[in-house]
């Protein structure tokens, strides 16, 4: 689905998809899981905006155990993610994709690129929506 409207846009699309998925389908979707996806697809929609120029694409679908977000736009280049500095302000969007998603693909399309993260859709063990990770 094009993403008119922006990041916003894409975080409603996001929280809606998986409102009806635990609706209709009663698969677990936690309020972490909701919060997560929302992230991803801001970072992901925000990065197409930003370095790509023409349409943004948003794809969600569930895939297993995991949702997956799909971000197409025209420019080919794969993006990288920038070498830790704890100095550097802005430019993080992909490395926390990484860091919340258990996969993570680039891909030259024959026009553009496609972005995808998937996202657990159960909380691993130790892990709860207020606390985080257990340490």
């Amino acid at each position: 689905m094009p993403v008119a409207g922006g990041i916003a846009r894409g975080r409603h699309l996001a929280a809606d998809f998986l409102t009806r998925v635990r609706a209709d389908q009663h698969l677990p979707v936690s309020q972490r899981v909701m919060n997560l996806t929302q992230l991803v697809v801001s970072e992901l929609v925000t990065n197409a905006h930003k370095y790509a120029p023409g349409p943004v694409l948003l794809d969600l679908r569930i895939a297993g155990d995991a949702v997956e977000v799909a971000v197409w736009d025209s420019d080919p280049v794969l993006p990288v993610a920038g070498a830790a500095d704890a100095g550097r302000v802005g430019q993080h969007g992909l490395e926390i994709v990484m860091a919340v998603a258990e996969g993570f693909e680039a891909k030259r399309e024959p026009v553009g690129k496609r972005v995808t993260a998937r996202i657990a859709l159960v909380d691993a063990p130790g892990i709860s929506a207020r606390s985080g990770p257990r340490r």
